[in-house]
């Protein structure tokens, strides 16, 4: 069975579901494929014995484009802000002390030795040059900060956001801002004040909603209607022309049944290791640079308890762990002190990450190891005395992209590759930043280059016909 439409966005994530609803709004027919029993990919949010426990990104930050949406579907009123007052937390000899959040805070917290202090203090003096080749986070922060910063604040930082190595990870990719501030300023304080906006509209720093971070995504599928088609897997891609007009075949399996679609324009926004298994008879090109990006493995442990069994009051965004620790957990999310309803009276909600680029083998471990190992540090940490009332394990092998050395290069030739193919457009969080925001905006491009380009094959063929 053919079936024809005019774009068919494959992978039902955030990502997936930015790009099919902003071709929906610029009026373009859209199919949208996911080969899940639901939307929304690794944003999941699970009840669970009372808790709301958040399986993959915890919150986010809010852009124009994702406050603009969230009014757009109605969900505005479902909106909840973190405080963005509330104390984050460095584990440091055993103990947790709060990340200095201010110039002040920073010249008395005992995170960092008076040595390191001044080096920061005084980066803005020291005016320096980025190297020519692309250089690691962590050499980076050696020159201009020193070991100490990297280890107590920057490696778990970047645990944080990409579960990465500082070591491996490129500057340039990863925190593209630093790197021009420093090439522009020759410093990266400098360049922080200097760009900093005036009058600037303050924002919360973090935000979710009442029934967890899966509401966006459902609203988004709920939107798209009869347009979203859940359970369908695309199991391959390849050109045709019809009509004098070129054009892709979809070759999809709906629970055992297969499909033929036909397409103008299809926008890929699975994970590099789907992609290049669909993209394989379009070119084996993609292949070979898909498998060059990365990804560090990690796994999720949601845990509730009773309140009276925490001995630290764990009220603020978190902590994170340096490796210098020596424990396996990288981090911990306080969740039922960020936002309300996500743990019934007189309990408490903690989700904890391990694993990641320095730590892969721990997600080798049965899920009842890996929850044995979180929360028997997690209660070193907060002083918890004995097990979870609930919780919950999930490993994710390829959670998030890794923008390591050379990634620059990997993309420029990505993108020469997705150009040579006309109608052909992949998005995801492994292009041009991991969070939610980042992967809204990426989809909402897409969307705007496939229009561009049917409208630019439309007139063509009208001039061919004239």
């Amino acid at each position: 069975m053919h079936t024809p439409s005019q774009a068919v966005v494959i992978g039902g994530g955030i990502s997936g579901l930015s790009c099919a609803y902003g071709l929906r709004q610029l009026g373009i027919p859209v199919l949208l494929l996911e080969q899940a029993s639901r939307v929304g990919g690794v944003i999941e949010s699970v009840e669970q014995d009372g808790f709301l426990f958040e399986l993959g990104p915890q919150s986010f930050s809010p852009t124009d484009t994702l406050l603009e949406i969230i009014a757009a579907l109605g969900l505005s009123d479902a909106l909840l802000r973190a405080d963005p007052r509330a104390p984050r937390y460095i584990l440091k000899s055993k103990r947790l002390q709060p990340v200095p959040m201010s110039p002040p805070a920073l010249l008395t917290t005992s995170l960092l030795s008076a040595s390191a202090k001044w080096r920061l203090l005084t980066e803005a003096f020291r005016r320096t040059r980025p190297p020519a080749e692309d250089e690691s986070v962590a050499d980076f922060v050696r020159r201009k900060f020193g070991v100490e910063l990297l280890e107590t604040l920057v490696a778990p930082f970047v645990s944080g956001v990409y579960a990465g190595d500082p070591e491996k990870l490129s500057l340039r990719s990863a925190f593209p801002t630093a790197h021009q501030w420093e090439l522009k300023f020759g410093s990266v304080i400098r360049g922080a004040m200097k760009s900093r906006a005036p009058k600037q509209k303050p924002r919360p720093s973090l935000c979710s909603f009442r029934d967890g971070m899966a509401a966006l995504c459902r609203a988004l599928g709920l939107h798209m209607g009869d347009a979203l088609r859940c359970g369908v897997s695309a199991t391959s891609i390849s050109r045709s022309k019809a009509d004098g007009k070129s054009s892709f075949e979809l070759r999809v399996s709906h629970h055992g049944r297969a499909e033929v679609l036909t397409a103008q324009a299809v926008i890929v926004t699975t994970d590099p290791h789907s992609a290049r298994r669909l993209l394989a008879s379009v070119s084996p090109r993609f292949g070979s640079t898909l498998a060059q990006i990365g990804f560090a493995p990690v796994a999720v442990v949601a845990a509730g308890y009773r309140r009276e069994q925490i001995g630290h009051p764990a009220n603020g965004f978190g902590f994170l762990v340096p490796r210098s620790e020596g424990l396996r957990l990288l981090g911990s999310v306080w969740n039922s002190s960020l936002f309300p309803g996500r743990a019934p009276e007189g309990t408490v909600c903690f989700t904890c990450f391990a694993g990641g680029a320095t730590d892969p083998e721990l997600c080798l471990l049965s899920e009842d190891q890996i929850a044995d190992i979180v929360t028997g540090e997690l209660a070193g940490v907060l002083k918890i005395n004995g097990p979870p009332v609930t919780r919950l394990v999930r490993r994710y092998p390829r959670a998030l992209p890794q923008y390591n050395l050379g990634h620059g290069k990997i993309m420029a030739a990505f993108s020469d590759l997705v150009a040579s193919v006309p109608g052909l457009f992949l998005t995801g969080n492994y292009l041009e930043g991991p969070s939610i925001g980042a992967c809204v905006e990426q989809g909402f491009r897409a969307a705007h280059s496939v229009r561009r380009y049917l409208t630019s094959t439309d007139e063509a063929s009208r001039e061919a016909t004239v």
